[in-house]
């Protein structure tokens, strides 16, 4: 099986030299003969679709090297068969064949990539919130919800817990929140908008450096990422945070270039970036490296924009930090001792996130981009890769730590596969990984994401929903399996329910955990809420949360509920997380309850 993928990528890549350099015999002697070019193409797509069905199956093989957090090939493969996978996939590389002759996308090129990459992640809106740090940004956006955006600001980082988080996305969650009522519907149409606007502004860069084929085909690679796709319907802060780094580095190119209102715009953009995630701080280095590439278009020109771009920042930002000194203080103290000491305990390989985590032809392309852009001292690639080389050199190694940067690595990918000398196999090319990211995300991480217990939760709340009683007291129990703080689940409970939550967290209280300091899951211990679940009102329902189908109430809690009949189980028990969310709702008897 070995010596079959060696021979079979070997022989790929002796085609791909053979186009790039146009210097094969065959090619020199059939340039003006269309039939044996068309020929000589087609055996090239063949022998893509054949490798590319390989390296699937070498992944598969060898999915023991993966290991990702959350959809390792380790795990994804326990609700679905490689084989029928393998079928998806032949049948897709099938029909990209036909995009190869579509005129549409050259003609349509925005409307496509926005209506394409809306429309995948729109299908991934079923999977549940598999991510705890949701509960963190949910209460921030409910906390302006009620409150109102002044409150928001002024009680930010005080009465209302911030942990390491920045205030901007949460302020849009909650705007959206504010205006169209508390619904995670309304949070995934929005990121998903962000996610096509991403796309497309990565293909705008691509334009602006190179050319259009170059912006085409970056854009189009952001779909051959399955786990960024499973990114993009969760109530977090990465895919958002993507949008506005890609958005500045766009802005900036044009502010350098054009001047005038653009010099707004890119720092305006630059500051919600850095308003977005502590991490972009650091890739805002961005922005010298980007001038420095312009230099040639006129030194003084160049040093002027510059200035006055990071001027506009300074003050934005400036003035987030001047009314949060002490906050904001708090949190980067927090950052260096204790979050970025731990990004050598949180890791994940780069093999796993850059071969089984995307496309292995995406991270392949991005290698060679390296040595074609040397080769043709194309000064505009160093803005491109400097973000993805400041990822790698600082070791950080986790998949969704590194999204922001997935457009910069999606330029230097298209780069190298806009050096392929034919049209239609680059074509193909950039198809069959599209292809193979929706197949992967939609066939394989989906059915997974769904079959954990996180599934409970949001099937719980649409439950809820269904009856009479507007309050549902909600209980927790202590995780016998996890370090995970249990209360952490009630806004996860939350943001899938229109009902009245309240919370005493009376009963059962548990512990803090030994060696918690060091955990990526310590915020759950330490992120406080706010006094919205605290109502004094005694509810008909009662919702209880387990983390494990054996585990017993305490005395205690037997007895609150021993007015209660048990009236719905949800109880998916997945085998791979620690931390398990099974959930019994109760109903008062109604001869029990009075006003």
């Amino acid at each position: 099986m070995t010596y079959t993928i060696s021979r079979s990528l070997l022989f790929f890549c002796s085609w791909l030299r053979w186009f790039v350099k146009g210097s094969h015999p065959v090619i020199r002697q059939t340039e003006k003969k269309d039939v044996e070019k068309t020929t000589l193409e087609n055996m090239g797509i063949a022998l893509i679709a054949l490798t590319s069905l390989v390296i699937f199956l070498a992944l598969f093989l060898l999915r023991t090297f993966d290991d990702n957090k959350l959809t390792s090939w380790k795990w994804v493969f326990s609700t679905t068969t490689p084989y029928s996978i393998l079928g998806i996939l032949a049948i897709g590389y099938v029909l990209a064949y036909g995009l190869t002759r579509c005129r549409v996308i050259e003609k349509l090129t925005v409307p496509f990539l926005v209506l394409s990459s809306f429309t995948l992640t729109m299908i991934l809106w079923t999977e549940p919130e598999v991510i705890i740090d949701t509960s963190r940004y949910f209460i921030q956006a409910k906390y302006l919800e009620i409150y109102g955006i002044s409150n928001f600001f002024k009680d930010w980082g005080n009465n209302l817990s911030a942990w390491t988080d920045l205030p901007l996305i949460p302020f849009l969650y909650g705007l959206l929140f504010k205006i169209f009522g508390e619904n995670r519907l309304i949070i995934q149409i929005f990121n998903s908008l962000l996610f096509s606007g991403t796309v497309v502004f990565t293909y705008l860069i691509g334009v602006t450096l190179w050319n259009r084929s170059t912006g085409l085909y970056a854009g189009l690679s952001l779909l051959g990422m399955p786990y960024l796709l499973t990114q993009v319907p969760l109530m977090l802060v990465d895919v958002a945070t993507m949008f506005f780094l890609t958005v500045s580095f766009f802005m900036i190119l044009k502010a350098l270039r054009q001047g005038s209102g653009f010099l707004i715009a890119a720092s305006i953009t630059v500051a919600f970036a850095m308003m977005s995630k502590y991490s972009m701080w650091l890739m805002i280095t961005i922005v010298p490296i980007i001038a420095v590439t312009h230099l040639f278009e006129g030194y003084h020109h160049i040093v002027r924009r510059t200035v006055v771009i990071a001027a506009g920042v300074l003050l934005l930002v400036g003035i987030l930090f001047i009314f949060k000194y002490d906050v904001i203080t708090k949190q980067i103290n927090l950052l260096l001792n204790y979050q970025w000491p731990g990004l050598s305990r949180w890791r994940e390989s780069h093999i796993s996130s850059f071969f089984f985590q995307i496309h292995p032809f995406i991270s392949l392309a991005a290698i060679a981009s390296i040595y074609l852009a040397f080769k043709n001292r194309n000064i505009q690639f160093a803005s491109v890769s400097w973000l993805v080389l400041l990822v790698i050199s600082l070791g950080i190694q986790r998949s969704r730590y590194i999204i922001p940067v997935l457009p910069m690595l999606a330029l230097m990918a298209a780069y190298g596969l806009n050096t392929i000398g034919s049209l239609k196999i680059k074509q193909y090319l950039i198809s069959s990984i599209v292809i193979y990211g929706s197949v992967i995300a939609l066939f394989v991480y989906l059915p997974f994401l769904q079959s954990t217990s996180a599934t409970n939760i949001k099937q719980a709340g649409r439950y809820l929903d269904s009856l009479e009683s507007n309050i549902v007291e909600v209980i927790t129990l202590p995780s016998l399996h996890s370090i995970v703080n249990p209360m952490v689940t009630v806004p996860l409970l939350d943001l899938f329910t229109k009902k009245i939550l309240i919370y005493h967290n009376r009963t059962d209280r548990p512990k803090r955990p030994v060696g918690l300091d060091k955990s990526s899951l310590r915020f759950t211990w330490e992120f406080t809420y706010p006094d919205f679940y605290s109502q004094k009102t005694k509810a008909k329902t009662i919702t209880v949360i387990y983390s494990s189908p054996k585990q017993t109430v305490s005395p205690l809690i037997a007895k609150r509920l021993s007015d209660y009949t048990l009236i719905k189980e949800f109880v998916l028990y997945d085998k791979v997380f620690r931390f398990q969310t099974i959930i019994q709702i109760y109903r008062l008897r109604k001869n029990i309850f009075s006003v």
